[in-house]
């Protein structure tokens, strides 16, 4: 497969106290958007070749295949952000104050979820 059209990690941010749902994608050669509702391009960049070799160790670390699939707050925060992690077939999703430290790692090294730079 080609590395620009490989997808390597697809996050989508929900909630929040606006409400807001961003799904933020990155491609296996570090090109990445974010998009937002009505699938609006919000931004594009790329990954530096250091910062996409950040995300992928970051990504193997994080072993998605043992993860938990679903991971809630208890009780629940209102106005958190849920966060839904897709890559290499498997898909988590956390509530960001149980968010476990390997997904942290892996936000860490993403672009963020803002629409300005």
């Amino acid at each position: 497969m080609n590395p620009s059209t490989e997808r390597l990690l697809r996050v989508t941010r929900s909630g929040g106290f606006a409400g807001r749902t961003r799904t933020l994608v990155v491609n296996g050669d570090g090109s990445w958007s974010l998009v937002g509702e009505q699938d609006k391009d919000l931004r594009k960049g790329r990954l530096d070749p250091a910062g996409l070799e950040d995300l992928r160790t970051a990504l193997r670390e994080a072993d998605f295949a043992r993860l938990p699939r679903t991971a809630t707050a208890d009780p629940p925060v209102y106005d958190g952000f849920t966060y839904t992690f897709v890559h290499a077939g498997f898909e988590v999703s956390a509530d960001e104050t149980v968010l476990p430290p390997a997904l942290s790692r892996v936000l860490a090294a993403l672009p963020g979820f803002d629409a300005a730079p």
